[in-house]
């Protein structure tokens, strides 16, 4: 029996037998100290580019110019190793890793250029603050019952999860082209509300990606898969957080 995961970033798992008696087997704690060094090792390299850009002096002395190499450095080597881990689970304790830095590259960098544009709110704060008490939050609804997932919940999320990875890619091909792309990043009624649609929808991952790592350790996968099960959820909480800075930073904007 394969086990079935509803986070696209976890589909691979799909086609994994598990139940072997004879190798050690993947645990909730486990995947749960997994998690944590791969947020430790995205603070880490996050750290590293805000720094950088207000050492460089901020936006007025250069500092986007200075992190911009590692900000892109952290969208594509995360792509790749996403990508890599996605299609190779079995390799994930040697890319999930890479990719959590790759993405503290990332997120460092765009949170300084985003907090430096918008220095009398404290946005990136707040935005880390919200996206781990939505982990918390969603982490009770999950364990107390109050979301169950059933079939239907899964295809729903996943359905709603593929459809915004849709729209990202056409709105990212359109400013590609110069073409406008109107109400998605504006501050208004319409940007805003979207942009909460996405934002719940992202949160909805997570108790996908906590059924998938509790269903894992219950059906004795192999522990190698605690770090692929940290992956998915490393993955889906990058995701908040930037959804919830855009956000944040849209409605700071619109009272500007």
């Amino acid at each position: 029996m394969a086990l079935a995961s509803g986070n696209p970033a976890l589909k691979m798992m799909d086609r994994v037998e598990h139940g072997a008696m004879d190798m050690p087997a993947m645990t909730v704690q486990g995947t749960v100290n997994k998690i944590l060094i791969l947020l430790g090792l995205a603070f880490l390299t996050a750290t590293f580019t805000w720094g950088m850009f207000y050492r460089a002096g901020g936006i007025a002395g250069g500092g986007q110019t200075a992190v911009y190499p590692w900000l892109m450095a952290g969208i594509v080597g995360g792509l790749i190793f996403a990508l890599v881990t996605a299609f190779k689970p079995n390799v994930a304790h040697i890319t999930a890793p890479l990719y959590a830095m790759c993405q503290g590259l990332f997120l460092g960098a765009i949170s300084a250029i985003i907090q430096a544009a918008i220095p009398n709110q404290p946005i990136v704060i707040q935005a880390a603050g919200l996206t781990f008490g939505t982990l918390a939050a969603m982490g009770i609804a999950y364990k107390t019952g109050a979301i169950k997932v059933t079939a239907k919940f899964r295809t729903g999320v996943m359905a709603a999860t593929g459809a915004v990875m849709i729209v990202y890619l056409i709105t990212f091909v359109l400013r590609m082209l110069n073409v406008p792309v109107p109400f998605i990043h504006q501050a208004g009624p319409i940007g805003i509300g979207i942009s909460l649609i996405v934002i719940v929808i992202a949160a909805l991952n997570l108790v996908l990606d906590f059924d998938f790592i509790e269903r894992g350790a219950e059906n004795n996968l192999p522990k190698q898969y605690e770090w692929y099960g940290a992956f998915g959820l490393m993955a889906t909480l990058v995701w908040l957080y930037i959804e919830i800075l855009r956000l944040l930073a849209i409605i700071a904007s619109s009272r500007d």
